[in-house]
C-alpha cells in the first residue's frame, strides 16, 4: 500500500520582507511530520509580491502574517486573487460531492483579512503597536476547541501588530457558523475595546490574531537586533525589553503555545478534523 501523502499550501503574505514567520511554519510542519511519522509535502505561494495562489488540490492551507495595513489592500490585484481563492475553498467544502474537506489556518495579517471578508468584526488601527509576549484568554464557552487542546487558560503568545479586530459581529458569526475563541488580556486602566485574538469562522476555517508559529530562537534574534531593541526600549523601557527576552525562555509561555496550536491544527488535517 502506498503511504498517504498530505499536501499543505503555505500562503506567504510577507510581500518579500525579511521575517521569521515562514521559517517557523516550515519547521513546525517538518517537526510534526517526523514526530508523527506522517508524510507531508508543503509548497509556498508568494501571494503579494508574485501574485501566486494555490489551487484546491491541497489538504490544508496556512496563510501567514505580513507587514502593512490590512485595510489599504482593498481592490488590489493580489487581494482580489486571495479572496477568490478563499471563495473557491469555501465552495469545495460546501459541496456534498467532496467528502474530504480543506482546513485553513489564518495568522495575524491573514486573520485580519479573513475578518474583513466575513465581516466578523471591526478591523482598525491600534492606538499604539502591540509587540511582546502576552496572555491570551480563551472564551469559556469554547474550551473544547480542538485548536486549543492541551493549552492552559490563559495561555501566552507572541503579539506583533499595528492593527486589530474589535467589536465582533456576533450576528454575522452566528449566520456563518462562526464563534470567537479568545480575546486579549483585560486592561481596566485604559478605555479601549479588548481585541479578538482568535475566531473559528466555520467548521474548517479558523484564525489567530497572534503568532502561534513564533519560536524563542526567532523572537530572540528579532528582539536583539539593534533596531528592534532600541524601538522597544524607547517605547516601553529597558525593563520591558529584558522581561520579553526572559519570557521567551519560559517553557510555560510561547514554547508551550508553539508546541500545541499549529501541531493541533496539523492533527486535525491528518485525522480528518479531529485534534487527536
Amino acid at each position: 500500500m502506498n503511504e498517504r501523502i498530505f499536501r499543505i499550501a503555505i500562503l506567504d503574505l510577507y510581500d518579500g520582507f525579511p521575517n521569521q514567520g515562514m521559517r517557523c511554519i516550515r519547521e513546525l510542519i517538518k517537526k510534526f511530520a517526523t514526530e508523527q511519522a506522517v508524510a507531508i509535502e508543503f509548497y509556498e505561494f508568494d501571494v503579494r509580491k508574485e501574485l501566486q495562489i494555490p489551487d484546491t488540490q491541497f489538504d490544508a492551507y496556512i496563510s501567514s502574517g505580513g507587514p502593512g495595513s490590512p485595510l489599504d489592500s482593498v481592490d488590489t490585484e493580489w487581494e482580489n486573487k486571495y479572496f477568490n481563492w478563499l471563495s473557491q475553498i469555501e465552495e469545495w467544502n460546501n459541496s456534498h460531492d467532496n467528502l474530504s474537506k480543506k482546513q485553513v489556518l489564518f495568522i495575524c495579517h491573514s486573520f485580519q483579512l479573513a475578518c474583513r471578508y466575513y465581516n466578523a468584526g471591526l478591523v482598525c488601527k491600534r492606538k499604539s503597536t502591540s509587540f511582546g509576549v502576552f496572555p491570551v484568554h480563551m472564551i469559556e464557552e469554547v474550551v473544547d476547541e480542538p485548536l486549543f487542546e492541551g493549552l492552559r487558560n490563559p495561555f501566552f503568545a507572541v503579539d506583533s501588530r499595528d492593527y486589530q479586530v474589535i467589536q465582533p459581529n456576533y450576528e454575522q458569526l452566528d449566520k456563518i457558523g462562526g464563534k470567537v475563541l479568545s480575546i486579549e488580556k483585560e486592561r481596566p486602566h485604559v478605555p479601549y475595546d479588548r481585541a479578538v485574538m482568535a475566531i473559528r469562522f466555520n467548521e474548517h476555517f479558523l484564525g489567530t490574531q497572534f503568532h502561534p508559529e513564533a519560536d524563542p530562537i526567532g523572537m530572540s534574534m528579532y528582539l536583539q537586533t539593534e533596531e528592534k531593541k532600541k524601538a522597544v526600549i524607547d517605547e516601553h523601557g529597558e525593563a520591558k525589553w529584558e522581561s520579553m527576552v526572559e519570557h521567551l525562555q519560559d517553557p510555560d509561555k510561547i514554547v508551550w503555545t508553539y508546541n500545541h496550536i499549529i501541531p493541533n491544527f496539523l492533527h486535525q488535517v491528518v485525522n480528518g478534523g479531529s485534534a487527536n
